[in-house]
């Protein structure tokens, strides 16, 4: 059995052992080392290079967020989930421009933290649902995104989009539903269903809102 490797960082000892007792008995997951959220941290992922890094980010100076940057940075093939004791939308935003693929409560269960867990090491990235049920944040997002140069960090595409579908994609960005885009293109509405089907998979995307925000980050849309 190939086992998901998982690295736990936090400045408390007794989360760190909290975890690691949650996790003890799901037989393909294992914790392969564990830091503090300090100077060494970094360093711990680097020599265990495991597929997830569950990150504490109640943290002075915001060394947690600090160091979710960084592993993703150096180890993109590396999942983050981020944990805190008082989620909110502020740090939600924060944790997105991080990479992170999951914001978690510590209040969270044993069961959801597995399940986060297993689809963080599957490449999903379940902070998307966060982002996507918070409109403030992704009111930010758009904004954070919408600011910066075209094509400003872009990553290639799986496989490029094609006119019609970065119609529909501008539209999507005006917040246009299906049947609204299928009576502005006169095509029907499960030929939109389709398109957007595409457009999810092309841009990696498990949301509506956020292939918008792949979209711009691609320079395929601009949003005034």
């Amino acid at each position: 059995m190939v086992k998901i490797k998982v690295c736990i960082i936090s400045p408390q000892s007794l989360f760190r052992q909290g975890v690691q007792h949650s996790l003890a008995d799901v037989s393909d997951i294992e914790i392969i080392s564990e830091a503090e959220a300090d100077d060494e941290a970094l360093s711990a992922v680097e020599s265990s290079l495991p597929d997830v890094v569950m990150v504490d980010i109640d943290t002075p100076s915001e060394n947690g967020l600090k160091l979710a940057r960084q592993v993703r940075q150096r180890l993109p093939n590396i999942g983050v989930i981020v944990l805190t004791s008082n989620p909110d939308d502020d740090q939600l935003f924060q944790a997105i421009k991080a990479q992170a693929a999951a914001y978690l409560s510590k209040d969270v269960t044993a069961d959801e933290l597995v399940n986060t867990v297993k689809r963080t090491a599957k490449g999903e990235h379940p902070i998307n649902e966060s982002f996507v049920s918070h409109p403030k944040v992704a009111e930010q997002v758009l904004h954070h995104f919408r600011d910066l140069p075209l094509g400003q960090g872009a990553e290639s595409l799986i496989s490029p989009v094609t006119a019609r579908e970065q119609e529909i994609l501008n539209y999507m960005a005006k917040g246009y539903l299906n049947k609204q885009i299928a009576l502005a293109l006169d095509i029907s509405e499960q030929t939109v269903k389709n398109h957007v089907t595409s457009i999810l998979r092309k841009l990696n995307a498990n949301a509506r809102t956020q292939a918008v925000v792949e979209a711009i980050k691609h320079g395929l849309v601009s949003i005034s």
